[in-house]
């Protein structure tokens, strides 16, 4: 749904973005991050056909963006930095304006507006000018209008954004929601834990080139090692007679368990448990120590900066 190679913008001397390369399939959700100034933004404007690359090329729902402008804006639905909502409309009379621009039946916009007003908690209020909403409810009148034409491709910049806990939650219901075998959609965000949520695909940025992509366990893996378990244990137990499965290393024990790493913990930690009953051990728990996105964010962004050498 979205393929680009050597993705690149110059601005005089300073390069935003500079080969950027991504291939992201139907039914996925691209989690960008980065710093303030990364070139988040800058490749979002790229992919929306609304700048020209100066390096490189991309496809968005089988369109050029250089080639095919009109039509890569009209499968996208953008929610961006700066909403550009106007102020003295009232919601609906914002929806409808973008309806028609978008080319909608007038039956299809009036029916697709009030739901999405309803959805988002804001059918009450439908009737009162923008400029007298609160920065939560502007940023879910944004987002029903990104939705507003059904698009193939959503790009989200901060979409939970000077939201309560409760309007967050319900926009990245919607977000998980929106995910179908049709619909890729891309998140640029500084909230880790809304990444680690919701994406299959996380990318990494800073100074406008790609530093890291994969799924959340693929990064874990490569960024932090093998992941690490502890054991709990209740009573005594012959440790001598605990044999460790192939792949895994031990890496601390006490009276009441041990600490162990290992590769393949699908195939290599059902043998722990099966060795640990068969030697009357009493397990308590066994527990994944925590590796987090933050932690791999930091680290990655610690050794891009080379305040620490990478492994």
């Amino acid at each position: 749904m979205i393929e680009t190679r050597d993705l690149s913008k110059q601005f005089g001397d300073f390069w935003a973005v500079d080969g950027i390369s991504l291939d992201i399939k139907p039914g996925q959700i691209l989690a960008l991050l980065g710093q303030n100034g990364a070139g988040k933004t800058t490749t979002v404007r790229m992919l929306t056909a609304l700048l020209s690359p100066t390096r490189g090329w991309a496809r968005v729902a089988g369109y050029d963006v250089m080639k095919h402008g009109r039509a890569v804006r009209s499968a996208v639905g953008v929610l961006t930095e700066q909403h550009g909502l106007y102020m003295r409309m009232t919601a609906d009379e914002y929806l409808n304006f973008f309806g028609q621009m978008y080319r909608l039946s007038p039956e299809f916009r009036n029916t697709r507006s009030l739901d999405l007003m309803d959805y988002f908690g804001l059918a009450e209020v439908a009737h009162r000018r923008i400029g007298e909403y609160s920065k939560g409810m502007r940023q879910k009148l944004a987002l029903a209008r990104a939705l507003l034409h059904d698009p193939a491709v959503l790009l989200l910049d901060e979409p939970t954004s000077a939201m309560d806990p409760e309007s967050a939650r319900l926009v990245r219901n919607e977000i998980a929601r929106l995910k179908s075998s049709k619909r890729t959609i891309v998140i640029c965000t500084h909230n880790l834990a809304e990444a680690e949520e919701l994406a299959d695909i996380i990318a990494v940025v800073y100074r406008g080139r790609l530093l890291i992509m994969g799924t959340l366990e693929e990064l874990k893996n490569k960024v932090l090692g093998a992941p690490e378990y502890e054991v709990k244990l209740s009573g005594p137990w012959d440790a001598g007679q605990l044999r460790l499965p192939e792949g895994m290393e031990l890496l601390s024990r006490k009276p009441e368990g041990f600490r162990f790493k290992v590769n393949h913990p699908e195939t290599a930690n059902p043998q722990l448990i099966s060795s640990l009953v068969s030697s009357a051990a009493s397990v308590v728990s066994i527990q994944e120590g925590p590796r987090s996105l933050e932690q791999v964010y930091l680290k990655v962004m610690a050794e891009s900066r080379g305040e620490i050498h990478a492994a």
